[in-house]
């Protein structure tokens, strides 16, 4: 068996497709029962891995011995910040090639990694924890082709510093688009209402959105809500006036 000394990790070009999909196909077979069979035959995963090679938006790496004898003994595929696959090679798992490639994908998203784990793979959930991941959330099976319970990692822990502000980052790009999304409702808004802009605003309507909003969320309390919403109503409509972003000049006509 290679040690760690003697493995190469390498970008995957399309002429490894075939031995890496006889590797994912052999590591999915060799991980039962621990894993739901897989549910694509050959040709599916053969497909499935070429077009992920040839994107752009997805890196696919291997680990080789030295002297590439052996073909591929590890697979790694990382779409976004997402550990989308990890398998070794039946016969050489425990040799620190699992290791190899998720210190590689740590290195390229240090900003953190998730992915999914089936609950009842307790091996690798073992695995993932000393590498530093901690549990986010459980799954019935619903968001898997398998239709098996799982489990979702992501790194940092979540629990940790450092997890949690990731964790912040997310929701905080959800919220830019959410905003986004309701000030181009606004706009559409102001062109149907017979007063448009600051002029035509509804207080009774605003404080029915303040309530609506407090029984969703009742820890934040309605007077906090209300000045929240109060800021967000008024660049929403700055930005319908303008067409343009804060603080940015509208073009001259």
């Amino acid at each position: 068996m290679p040690s760690e000394a003697e493995l190469t990790l390498r970008s995957a070009d399309p002429g490894d497709v075939g031995a890496l999909a006889t590797l994912y196909v052999a590591a999915r077979a060799a991980a039962a029962p621990a894993i739901p069979a897989i549910v694509h035959d050959a040709d599916e995963v053969h497909r499935w891995l070429a077009e992920r090679v040839a994107s752009p938006d997805v890196e696919v790496w291997l680990a080789e011995h030295e002297d590439e004898a052996a073909g591929p003994l590890g697979l790694l595929v990382l779409e976004a910040d997402w550990v989308q696959s990890l398998y070794v090679a039946p016969g050489h798992t425990g040799a620190g090639i699992g290791t190899l490639l998720l210190e590689l994908a740590k290195g390229l998203r240090p900003g953190g990694l998730g992915l999914y784990v089936f609950e009842s793979n307790p091996r690798a959930q073992a695995f993932y924890a000393r590498h530093g991941f901690g549990e986010v959330r459980r799954g019935d099976g619903s968001r898997n082709e398998e239709g098996a319970p799982d489990i979702e990692l992501a790194w940092p822990d979540p629990a940790s510093l450092a997890g949690m502000r990731r964790r912040v980052d997310a929701l905080d790009d959800r919220l830019a688009a959410l905003l986004a999304e309701r000030a181009t409702l606004t706009a559409a808004i102001q062109r149907l209402k017979p007063v448009a802009g600051h002029a035509g605003r509804d207080q009774a309507r605003e404080d029915e959105i303040v309530a609506r909003m407090a029984s969703v969320a009742p820890t934040l309390g309605a007077d906090r809500l209300r000045r929240i919403m109060q800021q967000v109503i008024a660049e929403s409509l700055d930005a319908a006036e303008t067409g343009a972003p804060a603080g940015e000049q509208r073009p001259a006509p």
